[in-house]
């Protein structure tokens, strides 16, 4: 790049846990913007990311709506801001396109919780089943996969395959446990995989909370460790059923839109409080634990994003035959239908 670079720019401190050096400020954001556009490149920030990157963002969702709006995009390069999976599918979505994420570091326990070995050893014990892996998951597992799913469609996905068919669920346990709940299906195996950000919010926790603030609703992810006790709660009578929402981070911003509560409790990753607080600034809303936060998700810096635009790093690589492969299992999700939000 050959225009004057901001005096900021040579802040940037690379350590263990990722790009520091570099405060976020009008100054950083004026010269992100300047930068990108210099890059011919549009910013995409996942909902739980910091709130400086949200705000310095074009656009900000889940991360296959973003995948999705890189596809469209005009720009020839996408700057991923969240972990490795998601900037994978934005590879995967615009094989064309320069994908970059701030920081490949940035990985994801719920990702790594399966490899494609294990996936392929798991599928000759099952000859005949059919594989639905969540798109939270890398590029090597969705290409050994039948159909994606995303948290808000993973019902629908399940319940559109014969229910004579074996089908392996995979990673999340919390969320395959919600979709055999609901469907109801008896011949359907989970992965014992997890985020440990969701499974960290428990039972006790969202018990405790619901009970100390009676008038608040539930935004409970699928992927917590608490959304069967969020469920029990709504059984039991402790907290009314109508007050007891499951839902994908997408769902949550449609709700917390359309809420008559004073006061929601939050089960998810902690930045997403700060989509929902724009979303609804009259509204109340509060982390069920506000320990929730995803250290993966926070190496995407101040310094890392300005690192990303001056360099032109990490660019994001997927094979070509992985590429396509991984393409037909989400474009299987999206014939199916409503192709929801990504987590």
């Amino acid at each position: 790049m050959t225009s004057t670079l901001w005096a900021g720019a040579g802040q940037i401190v690379d350590g263990p846990g990722g790009y520091t050096g570099v405060e976020a400020g009008p100054e950083w954001a004026a010269e992100v913007r300047r930068l990108a556009k210099e890059r011919n490149a549009t910013i995409l920030a996942h909902n739980y990311q910091l709130p400086e990157i949200q705000d310095v963002a074009d656009h900000v969702g889940d991360s296959l709506a973003l995948s999705r709006i890189a596809a469209e995009a005009e720009e020839g390069t996408i700057v991923f801001c969240g972990v490795h999976f998601m900037a994978e599918t934005a590879k995967i979505l615009s094989p064309e396109k320069t994908v970059l994420i701030p920081d490949e570091r940035a990985g994801c326990s719920l990702a790594d919780s399966i490899t494609a070995d294990q996936l392929r050893e798991w599928k000759a014990e099952h000859p005949e089943a059919l594989v639905v892996s969540y798109v939270n998951t890398t590029a090597e597992v969705k290409g050994l996969t039948d159909i994606c799913c995303t948290s808000s469609n993973a019902v629908d996905v399940v319940a559109s395959i014969d229910p004579d068919r074996e089908v392996l669920f995979l990673p999340d346990q919390f969320l395959g446990a919600h979709v055999k709940r609901v469907t109801g299906r008896e011949n359907m195996h989970i992965w014992a995989g997890e985020c440990h950000v969701h499974a960290g919010i428990n039972g006790d926790e969202l018990t405790a909370k619901a009970k100390s603030h009676p008038d608040a609703e539930l935004f409970v992810h699928p992927e917590c460790g608490c959304a069967t006790s969020a469920l029990y709660l709504a059984g039991e009578g402790f907290v009314p059923e109508d007050k007891v929402k499951i839902l994908s981070t997408g769902g949550m911003l449609d709700a917390a839109r359309e809420t008559g509560a004073k006061q929601v409790l939050v089960a998810t990753e902690v930045g997403m409080l700060h989509q929902l607080r724009k979303a609804a600034p009259g509204v109340d809303f509060q982390a069920v634990n506000d320990r929730a936060s995803c250290p993966y998700m926070k190496m995407i810096t101040a310094a890392a994003l300005l690192r990303c635009l001056v360099e032109g790093k990490d660019e994001v690589h997927v094979a070509p035959d992985v590429a396509e492969r991984a393409r037909k299992s989400v474009q299987r999700m999206i014939e199916i239908g409503n192709p929801g939000g990504g987590e």
